[in-house]
């Protein structure tokens, strides 16, 4: 399934309750472009339990063109890098956010895993 900037607009609005559909749509834009205007910079954008967004910088390179084996050069760029926070990593993984190192042998610990 794909998430889209209206179904956050709605999840604002309807979790939050004290916007109107309109008010919310602003304050989604409005970290949206918070977002933008900041990794525009090259600044780096840490969201705690999320992740971080990351501006690097390629310089240019030789490559190939995979039609025609001819070589090529890949122009120098910014590229936008995310890199998940442990925290999200663990819930994706259906893991409990801050795992119990040690004890207890509850529901989470069903084989197959080399810890």
């Amino acid at each position: 399934m794909t998430i889209t900037k209206a179904d956050i607009v709605e999840g604002v609005h309807q979790q939050v309750g004290i916007f109107s559909r309109k008010e919310a749509a602003e304050l989604v834009e409005l970290v949206f472009e918070i977002l933008k205007e900041t990794l525009g910079k090259g600044d780096k954008v840490k969201i705690s339990g999320f992740g971080n967004f990351v501006v690097r910088h390629k310089k240019a390179r030789k490559g190939r063109n995979p039609q025609t084996g001819k070589e090529i050069t890949i122009s120098e760029r910014n590229v936008l890098t995310f890199q998940v926070s442990p925290v999200l990593k663990e819930m994706m993984n259906n893991k409990k956010p801050g795992g119990a190192a040690g004890g207890g042998g509850g529901a989470g610990t069903a084989g197959g895993s080399n810890s």
